[in-house]
């Protein structure tokens, strides 16, 4: 089922799979935004990752003694939410775990996402509550791909991202290496990055403490801001097309909270790199805001 939500701006499709938002468009210039999900490229438009983001090691982790298998990104993004709340331009969504996925995630949880219209801008809101007597280890992260070039008289290479850190934070830059994470190294000084095919040969670009990334044109005023203060990660996407040496038309800009696996992991859960800890009965909340130019 599609959900849609509109101000004087923005008109919103929502999928109630994923609670997926698959379609945004300018009612005032009449751009589509999104990636249209062609399967020839890549299937989805902007799932919710959860309760992984990345890739576990040998697509497995261990817990308290117990060794659970997962694919990448997690399960999420696949099941089906219902509507919580809904107003002309503002949705809420809502999926509860209710033991159906025990065997790969021993945990009670329920999801909550909320998609909000102001003005030129969707914020997203999640929140994730702990229905478990103990603490609960996870993951969530974001994947909006956003379709390049925008205007018929532009091309990939005519865009480029700009960046702006996180205040008094060290910017570190790593790398994928079989899909799973390796430090590169500082990257303080980073600011803007043309696109090129290139940046994706091997994978995804990822750095913490990044606050915003603007994807904007050479050649007009038209693009993206992605706003998300205060999440320790973000990935840049696209799939590279090795027999062309290209990249597929659309870019992802991917805030996260949690990232792939380490090389040099333990396996254990509750030691993995970038993982989150809620305690029992508390309710995990952010936000992130895509605005559209």
């Amino acid at each position: 089922m599609m959900i849609e939500i509109e101000n004087d701006w923005l008109k919103v499709g929502i999928a109630s799979n994923g609670a997926e938002v698959r379609s945004v468009k300018h009612k005032k210039n009449g751009l589509d935004y999104m990636w249209t999900g062609d399967s020839a490229y890549w299937g989805r438009v902007s799932p919710v990752l959860f309760p992984i983001v990345g890739r576990l090691k040998e697509d497995r982790y261990e817990l308290n003694g117990k060794v659970y298998e997962m694919s990448q990104h997690g399960f999420l993004r696949d099941v089906v939410f219902e509507v919580q709340k809904q107003t002309a331009a503002d949705v809420s969504f809502v999926f509860e775990s209710a033991g159906r996925y025990l065997e790969v995630y021993p945990y009670e949880f329920k999801a909550i996402i909320r998609y909000i219209l102001n003005e030129e801008s969707l914020v997203v809101q999640w929140e994730i509550v702990n229905e478990n007597k103990e603490e609960m280890y996870f993951s969530i992260g974001a994947h909006p791909a956003f379709r390049l070039p925008l205007l018929e008289n532009e091309t990939i290479e005519d865009y480029r991202l700009n960046f702006t850190p996180a205040e008094n934070k060290s910017v570190m830059e790593y790398e994928l290496k079989n899909s799973l994470i390796h430090e590169k190294g500082d990257a303080s000084d980073i600011s803007t990055i043309p696109l090129t095919a290139s940046l994706f040969v091997n994978d995804a670009l990822v750095y913490s403490n990044i606050d915003k990334i603007t994807l904007e044109s050479n050649q007009s005023s038209h693009g993206v801001e992605v706003m998300f203060d205060g999440f320790p990660f973000v990935g840049i996407w696209s799939k590279y097309m090795e027999a062309e040496g290209t990249m597929a038309p659309f870019v992802c800009i991917e805030p996260w909270y949690g990232i792939a696996d380490t090389y040099y992991t333990s396996g254990n859960l509750k030691e993995k790199f970038g993982v989150n800890v809620l305690e029992s009965g508390e309710t995990f909340q952010a936000q992130y805001k895509m605005k559209f130019k």
